[in-house]
């Protein structure tokens, strides 16, 4: 796809079918962030590509693009890559062929969330070539590669570095889909904390028939995970459902029936409200453990903390653009996952809003087209509001 002449409009099923067939599962681009900053220098967007790397990962390449260099800088943001297509064969079209078939485009990260970022570019266009040389303020997207993947060299590293520049967003928008069954249903205002548990308990191997000889592990392990699930983590909060503790595994690796286990391993994940933060869940784990008795050692993975913009003028402006354009009164939610947000809300006012989220990660991913027309007009009319005409 061409890269599009100011005021000529930009296709965001065009664009987005361009974004699909660059395979760029994390953290692989494969040519996508540069097709867009192409598409987005056309359109008169300054874009720089960041390309990070800690030590012992793999690099990741990042999109700054922005238009304007006075004002208040409106922020779309998102990413790029996707997670893998799992058998091509279980697909009914190919997963990377950005095909458009029936109304609707098919492909891996159509609707998580190549669409949304099309639609990013196609509202900018649209909004530029209506207000002209003097639109006096600013438009940026920031767009990562690594958002699927362990978020390491990713928008943080991004936000770090246009910090360091002195850089400033005044708001951002994340194009996460984030409607549960049509355009319109819900708007993320914050996200739980997610954080893993790695817990490793001791016991003495043993036969079975000298139990007193012994201590089993086993037994160890689940009155210690007993402990950790027999109540609630708390009833929720105002913006928030309860707190939840899911144990993913729990592995022995005894092959033989005779004999007492010496080591047991759980995995849990802790999806935790603002009642929480990893702290104070780190030393309430401790605690109940230690009650439990029993030699063990916890290790922890934090993904992210528990995040919320109160309702407020942001949120408010978010939801007047979708009820306009949609006739729906959006849900201000923190349900789901973990998303970027998590790190741009100390920023400055943040919200999420995209497409329908029923086929992201699955087979078979895909979005109707009317509902990235639809997307766009929603995007278009939050850069009116946001930028009232004079």
């Amino acid at each position: 796809m061409a890269a599009p002449r100011r005021n000529e409009p930009l296709d965001p099923v065009a664009l987005a079918a361009e974004l699909i067939r660059r395979p760029s599962v994390t953290p692989k681009d494969e040519g996508a962030l540069p097709h867009l900053a192409r598409v987005l220098e056309g359109l008169g967007f300054r874009c720089q590509l960041k390309e990070f790397a800690e030590p012992g990962t793999e690099p990741v390449l990042n999109l700054y693009a922005r238009f304007g260099s006075a004002g208040r800088n409106f922020c779309f943001a998102g990413h790029t890559d996707v997670v893998p297509p799992g058998d091509v064969e279980d697909w009914k079209i190919s997963p990377f062929a950005g095909t458009v078939e029936g109304g609707t485009l098919h492909g891996r990260g159509a609707a998580d969330m190549k669409g949304a970022i099309a639609c990013f570019a196609a509202a900018a266009a649209r909004f530029l070539a209506e207000r002209g040389p003097g639109f006096a303020g600013s438009i940026s997207l920031l767009i990562t590669g690594d958002e699927e993947g362990v978020s390491i060299n990713g928008t943080k590293k991004l936000l770090d570095w246009l910090e360091a520049k002195g850089e400033k967003l005044d708001a951002c928008l994340v194009g996460e889909p984030t409607n549960a069954e049509a355009m319109g249903d819900m708007v993320k205002i914050g996200r739980r904390g997610s954080m893993n548990g790695y817990l490793t308990v001791e016991g003495v191997q043993g036969h079975t028939a000298y139990p007193h000889l012994a201590d089993n592990a086993a037994h160890r392990i689940v009155a210690m995970l007993h402990a950790l699930t027999a109540t609630p983590l708390d009833e929720g909060t105002a913006h928030f459902q309860p707190s939840t503790l899911q144990v993913a595994t729990i592995d022995i690796g005894n092959s033989a029936a005779n004999v007492i286990p010496g080591r047991a391993r759980a995995t849990f994940n802790i999806r935790f409200n603002d009642r929480w933060t990893s702290a104070s869940l780190k030393a309430w784990l401790k605690a109940k453990l230690d009650a439990a008795g029993g030699s063990y050692t916890l290790d922890f993975h934090v993904s992210g903390e528990s995040f919320l913009t109160p309702p407020g003028p942001f949120s408010a402006l978010v939801a007047d653009a979708i009820e306009r354009v949609t006739g729906r009164k959006p849900e201000l939610s923190t349900t789901g996952g973990t998303s970027d947000a998590r790190f741009i809300h100390r920023y400055c006012p943040i919200a999420e809003f995209g497409l329908v989220g029923l086929t992201m990660h699955k087979v078979d991913e895909r979005v109707p087209v009317a509902d990235m027309t639809a997307l766009t007009d929603i995007y278009h009319t939050l850069l009116d509001l946001y930028f009232p005409a004079e």
